[in-house]
């Protein structure tokens, strides 16, 4: 008879070694502990496998429970919400399903709890998301949920973690979760983080994004470790039904002449530097390669400096102010949301315009008092830098302003979905600034690679 254990995030089987011949696919010998082994994930097929077969075993490694959660209040789903979790089951209860931001992903999550009813555990990317996610199942659930992550360790059978806190304390978790759901999961790919997923012994997977794509086509990776792609509905599919009508305007910004001089010589003196050092942009490593050449002399942090100035002057012009101030004029009634793309930026729009500024270094309590702030209308604009990109909740900011962001297809749709909750009567619109002329128009037509911007009408 073959016995499973979990041992520390993998699985050790023992037996005779013609009994492992139906699972030789999933385990290999481990001849420094001489026992075979598993990664935690191959848990679900090894043990399909031995009951297909009706090979004998003993299955020392599960320690989830079968449960009865039943949600004392939840809205019905939404269509595509239904066929979102009936895509799921179909594919085995394993899966990725993609929905934009706003349309529920949250609801088809807690309805694959309670349609799987094994303990549950949650990856999200943000101790913002595991409080809020950690809100909503107390709500809909009326029970204990447990949360891991920012110092808290609280077990139950449903429980929030962050991925860091996963990846560095799935070792004792593993065996603990019979569903494992993944916020956000385009996260999961990173190398750091993937760790989670493969030690998790969970049979049943899903996965939710609004993007699973990724520059360093780690989606497959995602698939491997979660399940298929099963179900995906874009933007378009449920705008004005689902979520807010929207317009999207590119508003292009012409530099003042001392400022266009000093992003022009900045920017010359950068390339110089570049393509006397052979430095290619379009090479993975073309960037880690500018930083190690640069630090070895004076001109290298030179051409740094002047990288840094024509930079600036992109994101941050005085003329991206005026426009800043126009569009926050003709919004004065609305409540509006501004990214940018770093600190500096979103610190000079804050105290420019009299603005809360949120950033990574902004304190949870002051985070959450400026959001609810924001949502009661006492605040009518908030500045951040990269921090609202996805998972907050936003229901009311009906207008976008992109002062500054980065080529990433995602972190434009994210920011588009910030303001696409659907509240009678509103209307959304997403502005985004591109200085003239300099290397933000070429980020431009990059990010804005997804169907959500290619449709008729968006400028």
């Amino acid at each position: 008879m073959i016995t499973i254990r979990f041992d520390q995030g993998t699985l050790v089987l023992t037996g005779a070694a013609h009994e492992m011949e139906p699972v030789a696919a999933h385990v290999q010998w481990d001849e420094r502990s001489r026992v075979w082994r598993a990664e935690g994930r191959r848990y679900g097929p090894i043990l399909l496998t031995l009951h297909r077969l009706r090979h004998p075993f003993q299955d020392e490694a599960r320690r989830f429970e079968t449960r009865h959660f039943v949600p004392r209040k939840e809205p019905p789903p939404r269509p595509h919400q239904r066929q979102a979790l009936d895509a799921w089951i179909a594919s085995g209860r394993k899966g990725v399903v993609v929905l934009p931001t706003g349309a529920g992903k949250t609801l088809v999550a807690r309805m694959a709890i309670v349609q799987t009813q094994r303990d549950a555990l949650i990856l999200v990317p943000t101790l913002d998301l595991l409080q809020q996610w950690r809100d909503q199942l107390v709500g809909v659930f009326g029970e204990p949920i447990g949360v891991i992550g920012g110092g808290a360790w609280e077990l139950a059978p449903i429980t929030v973690c962050t991925y860091d806190s996963a990846a560095l304390r799935m070792d004792a978790l593993g065996d603990r979760f019979g569903l494992l759901i993944c916020d956000e999961c385009h996260h999961l790919a990173a190398q750091s983080t993937q760790t989670a997923a493969r030690m998790a012994i969970a049979p049943f997977r899903l996965g939710l994004t609004a993007t699973p794509e990724r520059s360093d086509g780690g989606e497959e990776m995602l698939y491997d470790l979660l399940g298929p792609l099963c179900h995906r509905c874009e933007i378009t599919e449920l705008e004005g039904a689902f979520l807010a009508p929207y317009h999207l305007e590119s508003v292009a910004v012409t530099l003042d002449p001392d400022e266009r001089q000093a992003y022009d010589d900045a920017y010359a003196l950068f390339r110089r530097f570049t393509r006397e050092n052979g430095i290619s942009f379009g090479r993975p490593d073309g960037w880690s390669l500018f930083i190690k050449i640069a630090a070895r002399s004076r001109e290298g942090r030179e051409a740094f400096a002047a990288w840094r100035e024509q930079k600036r002057l992109a994101r941050a012009s005085r003329a991206k102010l005026r426009m800043v101030w126009k569009l926050l004029h003709r919004h004065r009634r609305e409540r509006v949301i501004l990214f940018t793309d770093d600190n500096e930026t979103a610190y000079t729009i804050g105290e420019t315009f009299f603005l809360p500024v949120i950033t990574h270094h902004t304190r949870m309590a002051e985070r959450k008092a400026l959001l609810e702030a924001f949502r009661r209308g006492e605040v009518a604009g908030l500045v951040n830098s990269r921090v609202l990109n996805e998972g907050v909740d936003v229901p009311d900011a009906s207008v976008g302003i992109i002062v500054s962001g980065s080529g990433s297809v995602r972190e434009h749709v994210q920011r588009l979905g910030r303001i696409l909750r659907p509240v009678a009567g509103k209307e959304a619109i997403l502005y985004e600034l591109v200085s003239e002329d300099t290397a933000e128009t070429f980020t431009s037509e990059r990010r804005r690679r997804h169907v959500a911007y290619q449709r008729e009408g968006a400028a």
